[in-house]
């Protein structure tokens, strides 16, 4: 077999990413049919920059969903290491790969350590796809579920709350991040208990949006308040607990969710980043919260809602924050792409993923070493990592402007 040339692989690479291409076509079929019911989401496809974004953006979702998770596109194992690859060209076929059953060619060539650049590109957007997003959600339940009551209700609440999430962030991001992975960190338990804290936060925000919403509705209340604060609470409990053990160290074990409840494995390296991502995010997020807040309150819908009776939480959570949305979703989009950024930055330089992982700061580094003689291993991580942070950008473009004509 001889090397694939520049157009084969070109082509090689879009067939092996048919998957994603399908779901592509169906999504974007489905939101253009219904995109006049579908609020600002439907909207965003007036956008040819916001089509443009969200584009980009979801291509590395299917791409990481379909190929990292479900193994639909990846051609080898990300770590697995074949006798002869060492740094070879993308195209470079495989030894004997025919009559082995395996695919025929490293399309993206090698790295230093003869492992398939492809696999572990489509598989670093898995990482991604997991971390990014819902870190990012858990920092906006965090920041929404502490800047509403701070914009609200002023005075002491809103001193002291602003106070701490200056402090926070008052150290360099960088910094924060790298006392929060090192492994001497990780080992006095601090990151457990502080996912022991910040997660309680999502099970608050839900509980207290639930009985805002049926507070006058008791016998519809109750047993959804039952049935899904039950749910948050066994998620919780299993995302925080480690063989049993909320905490485990050599100053204090504090028992978790039995291990035969435990249905949710999350590696110890990913909780760590999970966390300080969130930790990290969630003071930004309050303060634009409570800037929306000390806004929007004094709005006459607000007033008229007060004059009717309603409570508080009712009307932080079903008059103002519905109409924060706006900026907050953008927000959203780049929060994103600055926790992808992050991410990057934090494999780059070692920390918190383990030094095998194919996250794409990880494969960045890996590859800087071998610049000078052989481009292919770090240039696909890199051009990934930017185009997913630029469609996220230009995704957030394109809905703040269709929001702004609202």
């Amino acid at each position: 077999m001889k090397p694939l040339s520049f157009t084969e692989i070109v082509g090689h690479i879009l067939w092996q990413l048919w998957p994603v291409w399908i779901a592509l076509v169906i999504l974007f079929t489905l939101s253009f049919a219904f995109k006049r019911r579908l609020g600002l989401y439907g909207k965003l496809f007036d956008s040819p920059i916001g089509i443009i974004g969200f584009v980009l953006v979801m291509f590395w979702v299917f791409t990481g969903v379909l190929g990292g998770h479900f193994g639909l596109i990846v051609t080898h194992d990300p770590l697995t290491q074949i006798v002869g690859m060492q740094k070879k060209l993308p195209g470079t076929p495989l030894p004997a790969a025919r009559a082995a059953g395996e695919y025929s060619w490293y399309l993206l060539g090698g790295d230093h350590l003869a492992r398939d650049v492809f696999s572990r590109l489509v598989e670093g957007a898995w990482i991604v796809v997991q971390i990014a997003p819902l870190a990012t959600l858990f920092a906006f339940m965090v920041g929404i579920t502490l800047g509403l009551p701070a914009g609200y209700f002023g005075g002491r609440l809103d001193t002291v709350l602003s106070f701490l999430a200056n402090l926070i962030l008052a150290f360099p991001v960088i910094l924060l991040f790298y006392l929060l992975v090192t492994p001497e960190i990780v080992e006095t338990g601090v990151p457990a208990y502080m996912a022991i804290v910040l997660f309680v936060f999502p099970i608050v925000f839900v509980g207290v949006l639930l009985n805002a919403r049926y507070r006058t509705q008791p016998a519809v209340r109750t047993p959804l308040l039952i049935v899904v604060l039950g749910v948050a609470i066994w998620i919780y409990l299993a995302v925080v607990s480690s063989n049993g053990w909320l905490v485990d160290t050599e100053q204090l074990r504090i028992p978790g969710l039995p291990v035969w409840l435990d249905r949710i494995d999350v590696p110890g390296n990913i909780l760590v980043v999970f966390v300080s991502v969130v930790f990290v995010n969630a003071p930004t997020v309050f303060r634009i919260v409570r800037g929306l807040t000390l806004d929007i309150k004094t709005r006459d819908y607000v007033a008229a809602a007060q004059t009717r009776g309603e409570g508080p939480w009712y009307i932080m959570l079903w008059e103002i924050l519905p109409n924060a949305r706006g900026p907050l979703i953008v927000d959203f989009c780049l929060r994103i792409g600055y926790t992808t950024i992050l991410l990057g930055t934090l494999g780059f330089f070692g920390l918190g993923l383990p030094p095998e992982s194919p996250d794409w700061g990880t494969t960045i580094n890996d590859a800087r070493k071998l610049l000078q003689l052989y481009l292919h291993p770090a240039l696909p991580p890199a051009f990934a990592l930017l185009s997913l942070v630029l469609g996220l950008n230009l995704l957030a473009d394109g809905l703040r402007e269709e929001s702004l004509r609202d």
